[in-house]
């Protein structure tokens, strides 16, 4: 006989943290009260004439817009730049560490370069100037210390008001970062104003995304048509279209005359409330006779959006929609799991 395998031990649960580790609402509700004194702080000692020099000279720009920074304030360089970019604005981001190593390259006369940092004596940045200089590129720094390096070698300097950092040290970037985010996003809505981007504009740009398809997606791009239509005659039997109400995956059936002209609808929930008011009487009902002849539609060219709002809509939501044209015609169906899968 073999042996028994050894017992093995559990783990145990982990150990609750220690009183000196734990966060009070108290304490977190302070906190957070703080910052909004440190951001109220910034907003009130904006100096809007260089907000909007630098908003007007971004807006001016014949070239691309590229964003650079170190450490946390070079991740919010970068996430500006993307927003920039998400606008359909030229912009990227580029590393002070890599244009030093060839990636200065892509800079030409028409471009801007926006240099992000709190103190301004950030080294890396620094020695980027003078290459960048030398291909012709205007130079506009974002800093908060006053009267620092940085600002003293650009063409430009915008100045963010910081009270002081949230960190008790005074040191961890997490207010000034903030900061960075709110001004460089505000002027990114700036620029879009500004050159009129439309929602089809914005939309064309995130076509993947739940944003786009929001704004893209017709219902004409996402109804079952033709073939996959649940269509019955008003004059059938409501038994003898089972399989038509469950096969096309609707919950429904499309009531239709000759013409395609849509008379109704009839759903798997007027199969249930039929059979139990009727019983065996069934069996000799027509689908006409227990058809919704007035149900919710909508044309085509409606929005996909504008579809599950008005499933959604009351007095009750409805999991499908029949898609008629203006004569009536029926010429599709959109249901609310086709646009959930369609991602929208």
């Amino acid at each position: 006989m073999g042996s028994l395998p050894p017992s093995l031990d559990l783990p145990s649960p982990p150990p609750k943290n220690p009183q000196h580790e734990r966060v009070s609402e108290t304490t977190l509700f302070n906190l957070f009260k703080a910052q909004q004194g440190h951001l109220n702080y910034f907003f009130q000692n904006l100096d809007l004439s260089q907000a909007l020099s630098f908003t007007e000279t971004l807006l001016n720009s014949r070239g691309t817009i590229f964003y650079s920074g170190v450490g946390k304030s070079g991740f919010v360089a970068n996430k500006i730049s993307q927003t920039l970019v998400s606008l359909g604005i030229r912009s990227a981001f580029l590393s002070p560490l890599d244009a030093l190593h060839g990636d200065i390259g892509v800079l030409s006369a028409a471009d801007i370069l926006v240099l992000f940092s709190k103190s301004g004596s950030t080294e890396e940045l620094l020695r980027l100037i003078p290459c960048a200089r030398a291909k012709g590129v205007y130079l506009i720094s974002v800093t908060s210390v006053p009267k620092n390096a940085l600002a003293n070698a650009c063409d430009m300097n915008v100045h963010l008001p910081l009270e002081r950092e949230l960190c008790p040290f005074d040191l961890a970037p997490v207010t000034s970062t903030a900061i960075q985010m709110v001004f460089g996003d505000t002027v990114a809505i700036a620029l879009m104003g500004a050159r009129n981007l439309t929602k089809d504009q914005y939309a064309a740009n995130h076509p993947a995304g739940r944003i786009g398809k929001s704004l893209i997606f017709k219902v004409k791009d996402v109804m079952k048509k033709q073939d996959e239509l649940p269509v019955c005659k008003e004059g059938d039997l409501i038994m003898e279209q089972l399989v038509e109400l469950t096969r096309k995956g609707c919950g429904c059936l499309l009531v239709i005359d000759e013409e395609y002209h849509l008379l109704g609808t009839f759903t798997d929930g007027d199969l249930r409330r039929t059979l139990k008011a009727s019983g065996e009487a069934i069996f000799k009902l027509t689908v006409g006779e227990m058809c919704n002849r007035k149900p919710r539609t909508i044309g085509p060219d409606a929005m996909a959006v504008e579809a599950m709002q008005k499933m959604e809509s009351p007095p009750s939501a409805v999991q499908f929609l029949p898609v008629i044209d203006r004569q009536n015609t029926l010429i599709g169906i959109v249901t609310l799991h086709g646009l959930v899968s369609a991602g929208l």
